[in-house]
């Protein structure tokens, strides 16, 4: 386990822009090495534990939308800090009872190891009862965006993709999204670094539209 994780703090303190602790763990698609999928985005999302309603619904929309996440090069890991037999029989049970199949791994984290290198819940916790966190890692395997949300809010799956996109479209155009941005639409250009800018684009210099290549 890599990372600034200290033992005198009540959390470790990572921040978007650290580079995400390279962790190795047993999966449900087999033995797993985070740093192995460099040259990719990571979506690594945790959830308190298997067999529960929300995170249940969290994954059978997260398994049908697995091909969207795939088509823009993001790979789906899943983690909590239930036993790899618990995974796997959760898994099976979705898909005989919904009629879906959990494309992605699941990481057993039974220790709660990896919990805590990601600041996912405190460093003196007994059990994982309020681990619903998400990390976006970039390519180069650096943190991009954290989100935590509590046991009883389940995530948005849609959101999750919008982010994704907004991050990879920030770093193809050197653009800024406004809120609520989707694809095809319109971005913000950076700010403005001089006055002979700001006189040029006139009073509303502060917030310049730019259009996005196709």
């Amino acid at each position: 386990m890599t990372g600034p994780i200290t033992d005198d703090l009540p959390f470790p303190t990572l921040r978007i822009g650290d580079e995400a602790p390279d962790f190795t763990a047993r999966t449900t698609h087999g033995e797993f090495v985070l740093s192995a999928l460099r040259g990719r985005w990571v979506l690594l999302f945790a959830h308190p534990a298997d067999f529960t309603p929300v995170c249940t619904s969290e994954f059978i929309t997260l398994s049908r939308q697995e091909p969207a996440f795939r088509e823009r090069d993001c790979v789906l890991l899943g983690l909590s800090a239930d036993s790899l037999p618990s995974h796997l029989a959760w898994v099976s049970a979705i898909e005989e009872q919904y009629n879906v199949r959990v494309p992605f791994p699941i990481v057993e984290d039974p220790s709660m190891e990896v919990a805590r290198a990601y600041g996912m819940m405190d460093l003196q916790a007994q059990n994982s009862a309020t681990v619903r966190s998400v990390f976006f890692i970039d390519p180069t395997g650096i943190i991009r965006t954290i989100l935590t949300y509590p046991a009883s809010v389940g995530r948005s799956v849609a959101e999750l993709q919008r982010i994704l996109c907004a991050l990879q479209e920030v770093d193809r155009s050197n653009i800024l999204t406004p809120e609520g941005w989707q694809p095809g639409e319109p971005a913000i250009a950076p700010p403005l670094q001089t006055q002979e800018a700001v006189e040029k684009a006139g009073p509303s210099w502060f917030l310049q539209p730019k259009r996005l290549r196709s």
